[in-house]
């Protein structure tokens, strides 16, 4: 887990103090719609990098709050056409719905590929397809069907991600891992996962970045108290994963000007202040600021790079809708852990996927466990 303010080379990115508003001098009036990006914005290149970011767990009291990051590159991209539709270019081997005849990787938002947990099929078999799949591309050095083997479990995955769940003595509850995959056969997936591969070669499209942070109850609480809101939390996990977006850029090719897509939190539409805070010595452009879509180019010593917020992202952008997969995959496997320690210990327990009002259900029925094992309730349950 991350416990300081991110950096970048030797400077330090400070965040906004909690609470405080963006302070914009002179509104930018535009239309609704942006027009797409003049090339002049970007290096001008036929490569665009191509990265998404989203969140899983914003609104449950148990569990962690995770945030999801893919980086893509895609080639032969003209930034006056605006941002690719990688559904279209990857068309061969990706479709955006669950049931798809031609058994391509369905890859939209999490919530609509979520199953139910009462349904005959496993509820996280598009999540887990998806994830490990495209997973498999980036850890792979060739095409083809050997080495895209998925990893073996929870903890590798993890690892893999850069996902950090504390298993320590004072979280218990997440210290068993899981086989995988829980939803498919491993020998599928690798079949899967080479078969993105090759359809991705072909498209020019590679996946070069898929990082996911958690952020369980007992560090969410601890920024709570030193001062932050829920959506400062957030927020602060999306500028530790751009700031590793430019480092990835910058490996790939050092003129590069990403371009960054966040899903937008809430009614919020203007970002300049906090980009400021976070990177103070950056020179910052306002390219739109919209009821839908908040746009800004920055300029500092590492670069530049463009970012938008956007509500409803996940529909528009295939990199948004990978991270949150991502993110919400990696979060229903801490959720199986959780569940998994307090079910051995109460046996007729029933599952939580942790929202508020079963989660309070939950905690009732867990409390002589809580009791007994001497779990501190601010490592296991959100105050906010």
């Amino acid at each position: 887990m991350i416990d300081r303010p991110p950096t970048t080379g030797n400077r330090t990115i400070h965040h906004p103090s909690p609470g405080r508003r963006d302070q914009i001098a002179t509104p930018v009036c535009i239309p609704c719609r942006l027009p797409p990006i003049d090339a002049a914005v970007w290096h001008n290149d036929t490569m665009l990098i191509y990265a998404g970011i989203d969140e899983a767990g914003y609104g449950p009291m148990l569990g962690p709050l995770c945030v999801g990051c893919s980086v893509f590159t895609v080639d032969d991209a003209d930034p006056a056409d605006g941002p690719p539709n990688l559904w279209e270019r990857l068309d061969d081997v990706v479709t955006r719905g669950g049931r798809d005849a031609r058994r391509r990787i369905a890859v939209d938002d999490s919530k609509k590929l979520k199953g139910s947990n009462q349904a005959k099929a496993h509820p996280l078999r598009h999540l887990e397809r998806g994830v490990l799949s495209f997973l498999s591309t980036r850890t792979s050095p060739e095409p083809g069907e050997r080495g895209h083997a998925p990893p073996a479990t929870d903890d590798a995955l993890f690892a893999l991600t850069g996902t950090d769940l504390p298993t320590t003595v004072a979280t218990p509850w997440y210290q068993s891992d899981t086989p995988l995959p829980v939803a498919h056969d491993a020998d599928a997936l690798a079949i899967d996962a080479a078969r993105l591969d090759r359809g991705m070669t072909a498209a020019g499209v590679r996946l070069i970045d898929l990082q996911c942070e958690a952020i369980d109850a007992g560090e969410f609480n601890r920024r709570l108290s030193a001062g932050s809101n829920k959506a400062s939390i957030n927020l602060d996990a999306v500028a530790r994963h751009v700031v590793r977006i430019r480092a990835v850029s910058r490996a790939v090719d050092h003129a590069a000007v990403p371009r960054i897509i966040c899903d937008r939190q809430g009614g919020r539409s203007h970002y300049r202040q906090w980009l400021q805070d976070c990177f103070p010595t950056a020179s910052i452009r306002i390219l739109g600021e919209t009821v839908s879509v908040s746009r800004y180019r920055l300029d500092d010593a590492d670069g530049s790079f463009v970012i938008g917020f956007e509500t409803g992202s996940e529909d528009r952008h295939l990199p948004i809708a990978l991270a949150s997969m991502t993110a919400k995959y990696l979060r229903e496997l801490a959720m199986v852990r959780m569940n998994r320690f307090f079910r051995e210990r109460l046996p007729e327990l029933k599952p939580t996927a942790g929202y508020v009002q079963d989660g309070r259900r939950f905690v009732k029925e867990v409390a002589p466990v809580i009791e007994t094992a001497g779990i501190d309730r601010l490592q296991f349950i959100r105050t906010s």
